[in-house]
């Protein structure tokens, strides 16, 4: 501030000029053009988002966010969860509301209601929130003390909200959001006025329980979403609908791929055609694990619970492992492979001749999660991971992590995902090891990624217990984002089991650990690969590559010698040998998502070929048996997935 009472607000065209201090951002916009201003849902100020109300007294530089603009999506729905419970409130006096937070591409509020919401409800309480957007409300910002706070709430009867703030620390600023009769606790960004709402719609309802305590009370959850016009809420609408038509869960049991089972809850069956799919993935992910020098082990599914101990998952893990003794031992079930891994490495002595050391594990883990998180394939109690641990000098790292990022992206590519975003996260607030080690460990990976030119996103505070880690995530067909595979660069775990390798100058030196996953868990990847393709898997990884289809009972010994020669060129092959109509037995095998159907009648009998069909195509003609065989077997080793 100068000695005018004024500061310098700078715009992003780097222009400069001298406001009034105390001037809001909406002003500022509004001297810009009062058109611009109502497009605006936010500001943000040296870096920092802030409601447009927001006054400023300091030097400042000032960029405006525009309903439009991706960083306002959160602040669209952190809003329209506001005049959800709003209008809940005023449909349903009674209830009391808990908490709504922006979610991915929505939001939730948890209401404490007697009755729980249903679907139905949801049309009526939309009405409702449109009236409150056409009421124009001014949205508010109130700082209170805890004492103010609280008595605000309790003159309102919002329990949930007392409690909220009784565990706030000392000192924390305590923020309302006002807009009518209507107040919520909130640190905000909101947009200035109801009427900045945008196009929203409310999706479900489920149950849920207080603070996620299964031993809480059961609270009615309502889901929504909101954009910033209708046409971006109609596409994701859309997306929506099409995400339900690909839900594995629903795909895997009308293919019979794989079921679940009370009396092992939260771990899938998988069936025959099923485990097949399985393995394609298992297979091709083990000959790249072979192509790039790594060494398939296998270690034990049940290991002392001090070893969990001396690697840090029992401090830092154990809240999701299973336990059980043994001769009177107490012992735990895996949760991760890499502590048997470094076992391994130890049970003999090493050399810098040696490194790196690569092992790769397809090993089985099981980790407990609650019953309200389990989602098909996506979240389950147990399955594999595509594993692998790098011994290596710290002069290999740079080499080592290369190579990782190289196999990265070609099995992605393979798989059809071109698309990877990379995060770089760093030391969570839970962790072991120096902060000198640490240092060293983040500053190794962001030197690989930087000497790489990977354009890459830091996620502070989000690494593994025992080091960094960059995480890669896949977009599919409808442009959902996957984490799947990860490296962590790990220098506590080496030292807490006491590894060594002896150095040129014959001196025990101290690996590095990285830890490797490629696709991550076999199961939750199966899952992507399915609503990726809507389960119309590509040749190399469809359980049946071909059915066979004889059009009456006289073309069947054909139809069997036929199947035979596919099988012998190692083609995944069924024949449909039931008495239905040719348009039956087609369109089963294209409720089936079969890739090829050969269909088999009086003319293929005689000129020794068939008439072939590709699933989603239609007809190809009749081809030689010998030709399209190849086709198919190409298609196959290749991993391509062909159009037609």
């Amino acid at each position: 501030m100068n000695a005018n009472g004024n500061i310098q607000i700078t715009y992003p065209d780097g222009r400069v000029e001298e406001l009034p201090s105390g001037i809001r951002a909406s002003e500022i916009a509004q001297a810009i053009s009062p058109r611009f201003e109502q497009q605006l849902v936010a500001a943000r100020v040296n870096d920092e988002v802030v409601d447009l109300a927001t006054r400023l007294t300091e030097d400042s530089k000032i960029v405006f966010i525009k309903a439009v603009d991706p960083a306002a999506h959160e602040i669209l729905l952190h809003s329209t969860s506001h005049i959800m419970a709003q209008a809940v409130k005023r449909l349903y006096p009674e209830v009391k509301v808990t908490i709504g937070p922006a979610i991915e591409n929505g939001f939730y509020y948890d209401f404490d209601i007697d009755q729980p919401f249903t679907d139905d409800q949801l049309s009526a309480i939309e009405a409702e929130m449109k009236q409150i957007v056409d009421e124009d409300l001014p949205v508010e910002r109130l700082e209170l003390s805890r004492a103010e706070a609280v008595k605000r709430f309790e003159a309102m009867n919002e329990s949930y909200k007392v409690e909220i703030i009784s565990g706030l620390p000392e000192g924390d600023v305590i923020s309302v959001y006002k807009q009518g009769e209507f107040s919520d606790l909130c640190r905000g960004p909101h947009i200035p006025s109801t009427k900045r709402a945008g196009a929203f719609k409310l999706l479900s309802v489920a149950g849920a329980y207080w603070r996620g305590n299964e031993n809480n009370r059961m609270l009615s959850r309502i889901y929504g979403t909101a954009f910033p016009d209708k046409k971006s809420l109609k596409k994701y609408l859309h997306l929506l609908e099409e995400a339900k038509k690909r839900d594995h869960r629903r795909l895997g049991k009308e293919l019979g791929w794989f079921s679940f089972h009370n009396d092992a809850p939260a771990n899938a069956f998988f069936h025959a055609k099923g485990t097949t799919v399985y393995n394609s993935i298992l297979d091709y992910v083990r000959e790249s694990n072979t192509d790039h020098l790594y060494e398939e082990v296998n270690t034990p599914l049940i290991m002392s619970a001090d070893m969990w101990k001396q690697s840090g998952h029992y401090d830092n893990y154990r809240e999701n492992m299973y336990f059980t003794k043994v001769d009177d031992r107490d012992f735990a079930v895996k949760p991760m492979n890499c502590p048997g891994h470094t076992l391994i490495y130890g049970d003999e002595p090493r050399s810098y001749r040696d490194l790196p050391i690569k092992m790769s594990e397809f090993g089985r883990v099981h980790r407990h999660e609650k019953s309200g998180v389990t989602h098909g394939l996506f979240r389950v109690r147990t399955f594999v991971q595509d594993d692998a641990h790098v011994f290596c000098t710290e002069n290999q790292i740079q080499a080592e992590v290369g190579d990782i990022l190289d196999q990265v992206y070609e099995v992605y590519a393979t798989f059809g995902f071109e698309s990877v975003h990379v995060e770089l996260s760093t030391k969570p607030e839970k962790s072991i090891g120096s902060q000198e080690v640490w240092n060293k460990a983040e500053g190794a990976l962001e030197s690989v990624l930087k000497s790489r030119k990977i354009d890459y996103q830091l996620n502070p505070g989000d690494g593994a217990f025992y080091g960094p880690k960059i995480d890669f995530h896949i977009k599919d067909s409808l442009n959902r984002s996957w984490q799947c595979g990860t490296v962590q660069l790990d220098f506590s775990m080496p030292e807490r089991f006491g590894l060594a390798y002896t150095g040129e100058d014959g001196q025990d030196h101290q690996p590095v650990m990285i830890h490797r996953a490629i696709v991550g868990s076999l199961d939750r990847f199966m899952g992507i690969l399915m609503e990726n393709y809507a389960a119309r898997m590509p040749v190399w990884l469809a359980p049946v590559q071909v059915k066979v289809i004889p059009i009456a009972d006289r073309h069947g010994e054909y139809a069997d010698s036929v199947v035979k020669s596919l099988r012998v060129a190692g083609i995944r092959v069924e024949a449909n040998l039931k008495n239905d109509k040719i348009g039956q037995k087609i369109r089963q095998a294209e409720l089936e998502k079969i890739p090829y159907m050969f269909i088999i009648g009086d003319r293929e009998v005689a000129n020794r070929n068939v008439s072939v069909r590709r699933h989603g195509a239609g007809d190809m003609g009749s081809l030689d048996l010998a030709e399209v065989d190849e086709r198919i077997l190409n298609e196959i080793r290749e991993r391509t997935d062909q159009k037609v």
